[in-house]
């Protein structure tokens, strides 16, 4: 009993440890950007505003760059699931030809890359720096989940192919009305993981597109966290006269940013563990 009244206490002082962080980070949005440079804010706002997020959503850079984050989310994910899980159904044959040279090309480029200067140069050969395609077709194969979704598929009944076969259906109509919704666990783990990838992602950003138009939430949220690198009596003396600073409105894109995630994160929570597990211990 008093060992796990220790356990208890410890669990209970980790998780304010993790939670606390992103709770101030809160408490500082909703916070007048100049009042916050004070310090002294623990628990709820001291000076309660609004104009954080105000400044945030009618910023057109901002807005824009958020509209282009959730564009490059959804899109990405979505084409990202699809043709990751189409190529998987492939390789998922065990009477495939060859199958043993696909699976050696795809564990090779798991661990091996060309580096960077080769991979901006196959872009540019491809015209995709500079464009909306730079983020969402290089991401379209995820060799990771590539491995799972064939082990997953392969512990599908051959009895539904078979019978799906014998009525005339081809491979396309079986792997859409048969395959997919026998599939949801996988599914849903692949949208999450590739979700999150495609939300966070900054670096295809800041070396593949020069375009201001084209940049990212978290491309912006790197260029405040290079701003607020400064002595804190500067920032306080270059604070508009709204109040907002560049540290309120860093925290700021960071509660945007890390909203939807924690919103979507619960109803996908409950797949994680037979998503993967189906796909990497029974293959």
């Amino acid at each position: 009993m008093l060992l796990d009244s220790v356990i208890y206490v410890l669990l209970f002082c980790i998780m304010i440890a993790t939670l606390y962080p992103f709770y101030y980070v809160l408490v500082i949005s909703f916070n007048q950007g100049k009042d916050s440079l004070l310090g002294g804010i623990y628990l709820w706002p001291r000076s309660f505003s609004l104009e954080n997020y105000a400044t945030f959503l009618t910023d057109s850079n901002w807005y824009n760059s958020l509209l282009i984050t959730v564009a490059r989310t959804g899109v990405g994910t979505l084409l990202g699931v699809l043709f990751t899980s189409l190529v998987a159904y492939g390789l998922s044959h065990k009477d495939l030809l060859f199958s043993k040279g696909y699976f050696a090309v795809i564990i090779f480029a798991m661990y091996f890359s060309g580096g960077l200067i080769p991979y901006y140069v196959v872009l540019r050969s491809v015209g995709l720096l500079n464009t909306f395609g730079v983020y969402v077709i290089p991401s379209m194969l995820s060799t990771f989940f590539l491995l799972i979704a064939i082990s997953f598929f392969r512990e599908i009944p051959l009895e539904l192919k078979e019978s799906a076969y014998i009525d005339g259906a081809n491979e396309f109509v079986i792997f859409f009305k048969i395959i997919l919704p026998v599939s949801t666990p996988l599914l849903a783990t692949m949208s999450l993981f590739l979700g999150v990838g495609q939300w966070n992602s900054w670096l295809d950003s800041a070396y593949f597109v020069q375009s201001d138009s084209l940049r990212t939430l978290t491309f912006r949220m790197m260029e405040i966290i290079n701003k607020s690198n400064i002595p804190i009596e500067s920032v306080g003396a270059a604070a508009s006269a709204s109040g907002v600073t560049n540290y309120s409105l860093q925290v700021t894109s960071m509660v945007v940013s890390i909203a939807p995630i924690v919103c979507v994160y619960p109803f996908l929570q409950k797949y994680f563990v037979k998503g993967i597990m189906l796909g990497s211990v029974k293959g």
